[in-house]
């Protein structure tokens, strides 16, 4: 007979590492994201002045093109979700870590 002891020890399992996981991907994710925004920043500051003073000269159309082409690829993510209810333990516990991690970084 299998006893509760040995049904819950795996769920905790899940859950702890979930949590634990979620917050350490959570926080380096937000420092990371604060790290490409100021490089981005500044290279978007630098092709400014550049064009500014005539030593480069910008397509916008085209850059705004490029733009949505990157935007466009973020719905690939779709497929993720298949995985994510199957393991719905883990996967809440590493949401309620990721938002917490998220805030605190």
């Amino acid at each position: 007979m299998v006893s509760m002891s040995d049904l819950l020890a795996p769920l905790a399992f899940q859950v702890g590492a979930g949590g634990i996981a979620g917050f350490i991907v959570g926080y380096a994710l937000k420092k990371l994201a604060r790290l490409v925004a100021v490089i981005a920043g500044i290279f978007f500051v630098v092709l400014l002045y550049l064009s500014y003073i005539g030593i480069i000269n910008i397509n916008y159309d085209k850059l705004i093109e490029a733009m949505k082409g990157l935007t466009g690829q973020a719905g690939g993510a779709a497929g993720l979700v298949t995985p994510i209810v199957a393991n719905l333990p883990f996967a809440a516990t590493f949401m309620a870590g990721l938002g917490l991690g998220l805030k605190m970084g």
